[in-house]
């Protein structure tokens, strides 16, 4: 049995990060680091998000029935706000400083978790940028995406675009086979460096800006890639007026009761980490 006192020490341990990899995260926009959580917080954790996701999917049509969106992977979101269990994992003041940190801010507020599983045959993640669906006016967002399984290098991590988070918002395309053939048009006239970080153990953890082109690859094993992820905006980010019906879906959604100009601070996006609470 793993003691309470345990698991809290190692959600709120600190994650040493060295001046290379800030300055890596800095220049390319995303990075991997190992061992994010440990094997004590794996096994704690993988069960209850798992039992979550089977209690909250309702995805039922097979495979073959789905549009690309739908064969790559099954989406669970706000699992802080669904268990209490879960809770504690997605708050992790550990994981949360390290988004800080990598961004630069004093402190980061959740935007939203979201429990990413792609089943065993299921297809591939397009090319896309996460902030086309944000309404916020900053540039300092980034997500968390860590596997609770070992997955081998055939399924590995995602494929970034080193530096794209710098050209900002490139295409409103919202996740799609269109997307995918439109950035990767763009990533190949623009001679943009990809980056796939290959086989991930069990809590280790890549971090990504919110204007980071990616994309990921099916999944041809027998076994789910069970991945939790965790969106953090910078504290003190006001609401941008919402331009598309995506961003006008996502204000309703993670900014209940908010509007263009309002600093983000609804109850669904509480306080995560600020140093000034150290």
């Amino acid at each position: 049995m793993i003691g309470k006192d345990q698991v809290v020490n190692e959600l709120n341990a600190e994650y040493t990060l060295s001046n290379v990899q800030l300055n890596q995260y800095e220049r390319d926009g995303h990075i991997l680091l190992r061992e994010l959580a440990s094997p004590t917080l794996i096994e704690r954790f993988r069960p209850l998000i798992v039992e979550e996701v089977q209690r909250l999917n309702g995805e039922k049509r097979p495979l073959e029935e789905r549009d690309t969106y739908g064969k790559a992977f099954l989406q669970i979101q706000n699992l802080w706000e669904k268990s209490e269990a879960v809770r504690p994992f997605v708050f992790a003041r550990r994981f949360a400083q390290v988004a800080a940190r990598l961004m630069g801010v004093s402190g980061v507020r959740m935007y939203h978790d979201q429990a990413l599983f792609k089943e065993p045959g299921g297809g591939y993640t397009p090319w896309h940028q996460d902030q086309i669906y944000w309404p916020v006016d900053t540039d300092k967002t980034i997500t968390l995406w860590m596997p609770l399984v070992d997955i081998p290098s055939e399924v590995g991590s995602m494929t970034f675009v080193s530096g794209s988070y710098h050209h900002g918002y490139i295409s409103k395309l919202e996740i799609s086979d269109q997307s995918h053939k439109t950035l990767k048009e763009y990533i190949e006239a623009e001679g943009l460096p990809q980056v796939e970080y290959g086989a991930m153990a069990a809590g280790d953890g890549t971090f990504h800006a919110g204007w980071t082109l990616h994309c990921a690859p099916g999944n041809p094993t027998p076994n789910t890639r069970e991945v939790m992820t965790v969106i953090y905006v910078a504290d003190g980010t006001t609401v941008l007026e919402p331009d598309t019906n995506a961003r006008k879906r996502d204000l309703a959604n993670w900014m209940p009761g908010l509007n263009g100009g309002d600093v983000i601070d609804s109850p669904l996006n509480p306080l995560m980490y600020a140093s000034d609470q150290e």
